[in-house]
């Protein structure tokens, strides 16, 4: 029998057609009768579906589903998984997590842009929402849950790429006197080689070649997926040289007994007691760059150390600074 009464009293069916087995609820049957009239009409409607008589309907799909697939690709390929948490409770704060995919259109992903920039949010600040909004859908759609993306039809806001911070020396020194002892030798590294923050942390002995005096890291482990070799300085050398051996992580934390995740906390502290506003711990990475390009290093040469897949990305960190632009005009003073 296809029709069928389950203990709490409601009636299901069971059948296949052309290979396409159907079980469900016949929602509002009474009796046997009604409840194979009912079945009669799903066994018509997939017939006619099958034929493209009828459109096939499309299965609602939750914005969680979509968040958590995100999440665990997060956990798996990416160095930044506390960060990714805290953007999908922001996106399903706003947009519900129980939201069908489907229906966030452009305009409510728009209506997202105005509420956090007038919650007074940089539009880099923005932008890192929209792009983990991009790849939440494209995880979606590369597991066949959803067939497109609203997000083809949102821009990114302009960034001004003209306001990066960097480290003086004077600001340097200020902050080394602030550091914690922890955060000294993290920092060190950061500032001596240009390395993102979650290379350092995630820096392992084994990517150290003391006998060739430099740093490997694996393309899997990089933004740019692709190898990088940094050579290590003496002063470097010297850090590396003083830290334990205790676990395979270079700046190992012994209160968890693994390395050190989260220092944006400590890191901020000492630069507001050292009077550093407006700074962060990526900053030191561009501190590097502007340091490189002050001594006329080769731009082909600052990007390979920085790891860039593009020129122009190496060419946004090229800003000079007021004494780059003195001399230039002293340049100037010398014709008349």
């Amino acid at each position: 029998m296809s029709v069928y009464k389950k203990r709490n009293g409601k009636w299901y069916c069971q059948f296949m057609i052309k290979g396409e087995r159907v079980h469900k609820l016949l929602d509002g049957a009474k009796t046997q009768d009604e409840a194979k009239e009912l079945e009669t009409a799903e066994k018509f409607k997939l017939r006619q579906i099958q034929n493209g008589l009828i459109q096939r309907e499309e299965k609602k799909v939750a914005l969680k589903t979509l968040t958590d697939l995100f999440l665990k690709y997060s956990l798996i390929n990416k160095n930044d998984y506390k960060n990714d948490t805290h953007k999908v409770d922001v996106i399903l704060e706003f947009f519900g997590a129980n939201t069908n995919v489907e229906d966030i259109l452009p305009d409510k992903i728009e209506a997202f842009k105005a509420k956090m920039l007038k919650n007074k949010y940089s539009n880099a600040y923005v932008n890192r929402y929209l792009a983990c909004l991009k790849t939440i859908f494209n995880i979606g759609i590369k597991n066949n849950k959803i067939k497109q993306t609203p997000m083809k039809s949102v821009q990114m806001l302009q960034e001004n790429n003209y306001k990066i911070r960097y480290l003086t020396q004077e600001e340097e020194k200020r902050l080394f006197e602030q550091l914690p002892e922890y955060l000294k030798p993290i920092v060190t590294t950061a500032l001596q080689t240009g390395l993102r923050k979650s290379n350092i942390l995630n820096l392992k002995w084994e990517q150290i070649d003391f006998d060739f005096s430099f740093i490997e890291i694996e393309k899997q482990n990089n933004k740019g997926h692709k190898i990088i070799k940094i050579p290590i300085s003496q002063k470097l050398m010297q850090v590396f040289e003083s830290l334990p051996q205790i676990n395979e992580f270079v700046f190992y934390n012994p209160d968890t007994g693994t390395n050190y995740k989260y220092i944006d906390e400590g890191f901020n502290n000492a630069c507001k007691r050292a009077g550093i506003k407006n700074f962060t711990f990526h900053c030191l990475r561009h501190t590097v760059a502007t340091r490189l390009v002050e001594k006329n290093i080769d731009i082909r040469v600052v990007q390979e150390l920085l790891a860039h897949s593009s020129i122009n990305t190496t060419q946004r960190y090229m800003h000079p600074t007021p004494k780059r632009k003195l001399e230039a005009i002293e340049v100037l003073n010398s014709y008349s």
